[in-house]
């Protein structure tokens, strides 16, 4: 999938999360959307020709540094990892 198709769906995702999640996913999505719009902004900014699979590095990255500074409880990360996980299938 070209990265912008990806990153239409992937926000089109975090849409529909407002109308179908419970609030743990709400939480989660939100969170990892945050993540997900500063990769992309930052790449925008650097005009930086980034594949899908190069931008979804860049967001563990930060997810990583964010689990390492204690940003999350235990619980809250397993919820950010399903919707990362999910989220990262839009790109195949």
């Amino acid at each position: 999938m070209p990265y912008t198709q990806y990153v239409d769906a992937a926000q089109q995702f975090f849409d529909d999360l407002v109308d179908n999640a419970d609030d743990d996913q709400l939480f989660a999505g939100g969170y990892l959307r945050g993540h997900f719009d500063l990769a992309v902004g930052y790449a925008q900014v650097e005009n930086l020709p980034l594949t899908p699979d190069e931008l979804n590095q860049q967001v563990e990255e930060s997810l990583v540094k964010a689990y390492q500074n204690g940003e999350l409880d235990d619980t809250d990360r397993d919820h950010v990892v399903v919707i990362w996980e999910q989220v990262k299938a839009l790109a195949n």
